[in-house]
């Protein structure tokens, strides 16, 4: 108490009103209740001497607010059955004037014991609980700048704070306001509700206009996130100062700056989210310069009358806003009527003069006696259904938490008025009740109370403009769900450009991109491989295997898939050319297996000739994996396995070169080098050998995979295999080229001698035909795209496996069916005899 006792010391001090403007009324009770109503909306200070305070601006609906309370208490005295029977409650209502200092004063005389605070030691212990206040409950306040610093004191004793208006979010955190409610919503859902509207509306850029104080700044924090994570450009936050007035200097220049930003905006919508008092200020400027804007009010103004009679109004443009919901306070219009006909207290004596048209002037507040206030009913056309109904459920929530602490029934309560503040407390959070068709409870707080949205419209009369009309055109509850006129919201969302000529909306095909200045969108068509559906959504990039068209960007298509097709006209070709040469290998390799052991089939070889056709039939088969879609690196090993097959092949052949040399050159010495290397069977494994490393080393370290090019002029996915290095292909080929050349040199050299079957020549053309194939294949190979790459590789094949087989076989099975008189040794004899006696060498036959 001696901290109460201090502060309320510093307050007197400093601040000091005269009677003339700070108003306060009091009325008994056996539990009191306090109440903080701004009925003057602002103060000003003495230069010279600080701590004289002067209240301005008295406002008549704040004014009306206060004698809600009061009717409200009085009906709850005076209704038969009794809420709190044998209980009266009394009031002690305070004029803030706005202003944090005199609530404060206001909220410590409240705090006060019943004894005199002076006479009150400091607790030796200081977590023992201050004694408890007169005042069991605060009603107020209505802005949340100062609701904050009330709250703070407040909390010392427990004495349970309820708010008829201030809805800062700050508020709701109970750690630092435990004992703080209100009746009206959260800012966080109102800025929720805003956000909603915005898209509901289709707008796309947006401006918000603050203040420096709690409602304001956390109310245009949260908006501004809000619309980031919605995709709503946010063109500009302004925070106004929180001494911004229209004599300040510093204001006018902030004023000035405001207007002229105003002005160039692009933003559909201008969010107003600051006291009346700053938007009376604004919106005189935005009428001077007849802006013609889209306003979006917060409770704070959106029925303001001080802004909504204003002179010119229209001018400013349209506003939509978000009220309390709305309902009336039971018998109080009528009471309001009346209220001058034998009640009296302070602030009605005040402020009676000042709101009825008599003697005095009432330009200065606002009221034009043309509207008939020359009597105290037309006060009633003034009182409001939200902030009012507020102020009515603030009230009703304290009796009923009273009835409960209490235990009072229709005829009398079981506890007397001994109680905590701490306890009334308890009781009053845990308040659930209907109230003329509006539920009420608590949670943490804040009440489960939704908003109505309003829309200004201009009044006409004839062809002239009579003021405004703010109508109820839907409401948004906190759980997201808004409701507007269905011709209003599709009416909105037709419009595509914005009066500043910026895109709210695209064609599919097209994005809205930022270009000439910041939140205004222009169209820009989508690039190639991306598409949008419209809406103005982001371009997207098409997935893997699909493309955009061009044009009509608007959705992705499959690319065309292209690769050597088993239906393909050249692969049929090859494909029959292939199965004729297996099937005839096939054919070769019985008719060598039935005429296995005479001379014609020794020499070629011998059992060398069916490792010779097993080769060939391998290469044959192996012209089908260029076919179809390439999957898997298995189907890509064709190249690879024919160098290892015609390796084998031409090792056979390079073998019976080396048998047909050694066995017709009688003059070669013993200890000649061709006949060291005339071992067929190590020259096969040696030199097929060494093809087969370079194979297996090929499909381990860098096998030839399926693959995919897209050609992006045609939208044409191209399938195929990919090498990852021609290294080892051209090592493959220049392997066999050198085994070729090999063959080739020892069968010219073999040309000159008695061959009856002509091994040798046939084996020089064929040779000659394979190095001729692949030297014009290996550049093709590599530079040829497209799906007739894979078809070059598999003529290739078949063309070097047939050459062997028609020129080095084929003739063999010629003489074996049609020539048989050639196929024993006696032939062969006779045919040497003729080849040296025409040389002039002897021949002795045996």
């Amino acid at each position: 108490m001696f901290l109460l006792k201090f502060l309320v010391g510093i307050v007197g001090v400093f601040y000091s009103c005269s009677d003339h403007d700070y108003l306060h009324v009091r009325s008994p009770g056996d539990i009191m209740i306090g109440g903080l109503f701004p009925i003057h909306l602002e103060t000003t200070r003495n230069a010279t001497n600080p701590k004289e305070v002067s209240c301005t601006e008295p406002d008549l609906q704040m004014f009306l607010r206060t004698q809600v309370m009061i009717y409200a208490i009085q009906k709850i005295n005076q209704n038969t059955p009794r809420v709190l029977p044998n209980i009266t409650l009394g009031y002690d209502i305070y004029d803030t004037c706005a202003d944090v200092s005199l609530a404060i004063r206001a909220t410590l005389e409240m705090l006060k014991s019943h004894s005199d605070p002076q006479n009150c030691p400091l607790p030796s212990n200081i977590l023992l609980p201050l004694p408890e206040p007169q005042t069991k409950v605060v009603i107020g306040e209505r802005y949340s700048e100062v609701s904050t610093a009330v709250a703070r004191l407040t909390t010392l004793s427990s004495l349970t704070q309820i708010s008829y208006s201030s809805t800062s979010e700050l508020l709701s955190k109970k750690f630092k306001f435990p004992t703080f409610l209100r009746t009206v919503p959260s800012d966080a859902f109102q800025t929720e509700g805003i956000s909603e509207l915005v898209n509901e509306f289709n707008w796309k850029t947006v401006a918000i206009v603050g203040s420096d104080d709690e409602y304001g700044k956390y109310g245009s924090d949260r908006l501004e996130e809000t619309f980031i994570k919605r995709n709503v450009c946010v063109e500009f936050v302004e925070i106004l100062p929180g001494n911004f007035t229209q004599n300040d200097s510093r204001s006018q220049q902030k004023l000035s700056n405001l207007i002229e930003t105003l002005n160039n905006s692009v933003a559909e919508a201008i969010i107003m989210f600051t006291k009346d008092t700053n938007v009376k200020i604004i919106m005189e400027a935005a009428i001077k310069y007849n802006l013609n804007r889209t306003w979006i009010a917060s409770e704070t103004w959106s029925t303001s009358p001080r802004i909504s009679t204003m002179p010119g109004i229209e001018l400013a443009g349209q506003v939509f806003g978000f009220i309390f919901k709305r309902n009336e306070v039971p018998g109080f219009k009528e009471y309001v009527r009346s209220m001058f006909n034998g009640t009296t207290n302070s602030i009605i004596e005040r402020l009676k003069n000042l709101y009825l048209c008599s003697n005095q002037s009432t330009q200065d507040v606002g009221i034009n006696c043309s509207k008939k206030c020359s009597d105290p009913g037309c006060l009633a056309s003034y009182v409001d259904q939200d902030k009012s109904y507020s102020v009515y459920l603030a009230v009703q929530v304290v009796a009923e938490g009273l009835r409960a602490l209490l235990k009072c029934d229709d005829l009398r309560c079981e506890r007397d008025t001994n109680f905590t503040t701490f306890e009334l407390l308890k009781e009053i959070q845990k308040v659930n009740i209907t109230l003329n068709n509006t539920h009420l409870y608590f949670t943490d707080g804040d009440p489960s109370l939704g908003y109505d949205i309003v829309q200004w419209k201009k009044s006409t009369k004839g062809t002239q403009i009579k003021g405004t009309q703010i109508k109820i055109i839907g409401e948004y509850w906190p759980n997201k769900t808004i409701t507007l006129p269905e011709d209003l919201r599709q009416r909105m969302k037709d419009i595509k450009v914005t009066p500043y000529y910026c895109s709210k909306t695209c064609e599919p095909g097209y994005m809205l991109k930022l270009q000439r200045k910041k939140c205004c969108f222009d169209c820009v068509p989508c690039a190639e491989g991306e598409f949008s559906e419209g809406n103005g959504d982001p371009c997207e990039q098409c997935q893997d295997m699909e493309h955009s068209v061009d044009g009509n960007r608007s959705k992705c298509l499959p690319d065309t898939e292209e690769f050597l097709k088993w239906t393909d006209p050249f692969a049929i070709i090859l494909n029959c050319l292939a199965g004729i040469a297996i099937i005839a290998t096939l054919l070769f390799t019985v008719l060598f297996t039935i005429n296995r052991r005479t001379p014609i089939v020794k020499a070629v070889g011998g059992y060398l000739c069916f490792l010779e056709l097993f080769s060939l039939l391998f290469s044959f088969c192996l012209t089908f994996t260029f076919m179809g879609k390439p999957t898997g690196k298995s189907s890509c090993a064709g190249i690879p396995l024919f160098g290892a097959a015609f390796s084998l092949c031409v090792s056979c052949i390079l073998a019976n070169l080396l048998q047909i040399l050694v066995g017709f050159n009688f003059d070669l010495k013993a200890g000649s080098w061709i006949k060291k290397l005339n071992q067929p069977v190590a020259v096969v494994i040696i030199m097929s050998g060494i093809q087969l490393a370079l194979t297996v080393s090929w499909l381990i370290l860098q096998p030839p995979t399926s693959g995919h090019e897209r050609d992006t002029d045609q939208d044409i996915v191209l399938y195929l295999c990919k090498t990852e290095s021609d290294a080892f292909l051209i090592a493959m080929i220049a392997y066999n080229a050198f085994l070729g050349i090999i063959c080739f040199l020892f069968a010219f050299k073999g040309t000159q001698l008695p061959d009856l079957y002509k091994n040798a020549s046939l084996i020089s053309v064929s040779m000659v035909l394979f190095l001729i194939i692949w030297i014009v294949f290996l550049p093709i190979f590599i530079t040829l795209k497209g799906k007739y790459k894979a078809a070059t590789s598999s003529a290739a094949i078949l063309i070097s496996s047939a050459s062997i087989l028609c020129c080095h076989l084929a003739p063999k099975c010629y003489i074996m069916l049609f020539r048989k008189e050639l196929n024993n040794e006696r032939a062969i004899t006779e045919y040497i005899r003729k080849h040296y006696e025409q040389k002039g060498v002897s021949v002795v036959q045996s």
